[in-house]
């Protein structure tokens, strides 16, 4: 047997890390300290939940300490490329939240830490390595169940509600956009489903209606982008109504030339609270699959990776081209 993957976390701002530390503690890492800057709201919750991991004064006891393999990441968004790489350069492969990075001079900065490197910057693309349907979906999609895909429509609804948030949370600097925050999830999906290495942005979109007060946030985007392979459509927003029982009715349709896929991820409006719900339809079956027990491959595919220096979990050249098509989105709405 092999040793277990040894893990430590820098910045715990947003509450993602509780659902990628968790996922790697499933899969047998050991993480023995954690570090963050300041008192974040995450704070009281996280050391309930992991009184036996010791938090570290200081982060250069985690950079410096040869023990560690992996470094989980999920502070505020804009810090989180520096943290990457100062962790890069000291040997550690990292598992980021999204967005991975909030500028074009980040990523390229990225771009460069890996290749001096040869570490792993993994985006912790939730929507899709956190949701079984997702994982089912692309298990059909491999199989040619609906043919060659045309399109991919994906929504990223989320929920405002009257919770306290961080200033960082209405501060565009911070969280980089809703594109880059939000629509990085669907960007990286229309790029799996499509099977596309490169891919152009045809219209971009952002708006703010609902908090005048705030003029860095904002509620409401769209994107439009194509590729040789198919087109795409994506929507996001900051509107989910309060009675329902999930923080965003998030969906993917995926259009083939003999079928379709629609996923709705974390609830079936009227019909369950529950998630993982999968609806398929080709030119032989008409049939929906109940994904909840489908297991989660890109945990243990990165631990493996991290070991065997591989590239199963996704491709390094993938989690670039995300990040960089939302963050050229992003630009390109707010021009307009």
């Amino acid at each position: 047997m092999s040793k277990p993957l040894k893990i430590s976390v820098m910045g715990i701002d947003h509450g993602h890390i509780f659902d990628m530390l968790d996922e790697m503690l499933k899969e047998s890492c050991v993480c023995e300290s954690w570090w963050t800057d300041g008192s974040p709201l995450t704070l009281k919750e996280f050391n309930k939940k992991y009184p036996n991991i010791k938090r570290v004064d200081d982060k250069l006891k985690i950079l410096e300490d040869q023990s560690i393999d992996m470094i989980l990441i999920s502070s505020i968004p804009k810090d989180r490329a520096s943290l990457a790489i100062q962790a890069m350069n000291a040997g550690k492969d990292v598992m980021v939240d999204k967005p991975g990075c909030t500028t074009i001079n980040q990523l390229n900065e990225l771009k460069e830490s890996v290749k001096q490197t040869g570490k792993i910057w993994s985006v912790n693309f939730s929507e899709r390595f956190h949701v079984a349907a997702v994982t089912k979906a692309e298990e059909l999609v491999k199989k040619g169940k609906i043919g060659n895909i045309k399109q991919t429509i994906g929504t990223g609804p989320h929920r405002l509600g009257n919770y306290e948030r961080p200033d960082w949370f209405y501060d565009r600097d911070s969280y980089g956009g809703i594109i880059t925050d939000i629509g990085s999830h669907q960007i990286h999906q229309f790029l799996v489903f499509t099977n596309s290495t490169e891919a152009k942005l045809n219209h971009a979109l952002v708006e703010n209606t609902t908090k005048p007060d705030s003029p860095g946030f904002q509620d409401f985007g769209e994107i439009n982008l194509s590729s040789a392979s198919g087109h795409g459509y994506i929507r996001l927003d900051w509107f989910t109504p309060d009675a329902l029982p999930t923080w965003g009715d998030g969906r993917l349709l995926i259009l083939g030339d003999n079928g379709f896929i629609e996923i709705r991820k974390y609830t079936d409006l009227a019909k369950s609270k529950s998630g993982n719900h999968l609806f398929y339809a080709n030119n032989d079956e008409v049939k929906y699959i109940d994904c909840s027990n489908v297991k989660l491959p890109y945990f243990s595919n990165l631990i493996n990776d991290v070991k065997n220096r591989t590239e199963t979990a996704t491709s390094q050249d993938l989690t670039f081209l995300s990040m960089e098509l939302a963050l050229n989105a992003q630009e390109i709405a707010e021009k307009k």
